[in-house]
């Protein structure tokens, strides 16, 4: 094994990269569900980055991975996903939600 082949064990791994490309977008869609205290919410959502299967969402709801919500796009009829990711972007400072989308058509479901 040459220089150049040679794996540092303990380096951390590379960067997990995602299943689909992500596409800025930005765009208003309402989100429905429950709360982490089980509180009933309709509110809306700006989208800015969707992928085949799922989108992120900035949003003040409380939500947790595992929340199941339906996300309602202007140009399409609602459709169900589970919130898999919240964190808070270090750039602008709100929140972020990322969902996947149940429907294995996704953004395409009829």
């Amino acid at each position: 094994m040459n220089d150049e082949t040679k794996h540092d064990e303990d380096a951390p791994p590379p960067p997990q990269r995602p299943r689909n490309p992500r596409v800025p977008v930005n765009f208003a869609a309402e989100i429905e569900g429950r709360t982490v205290e089980g509180e009933p919410f309709r509110v809306r959502a700006e989208v800015v980055l969707i992928s085949r299967a799922g989108a992120t969402l900035i949003t003040d709801v409380i939500v947790r991975p595992g929340t199941m919500i339906r996300l309602t796009p202007p140009f399409s009829e609602p459709l169900d996903a589970e919130v898999n990711g919240v964190w808070i972007a270090d750039d602008d400072k709100c929140q972020r939600v990322g969902v996947r989308l149940l429907d294995p058509n996704g953004w395409f479901a009829e």
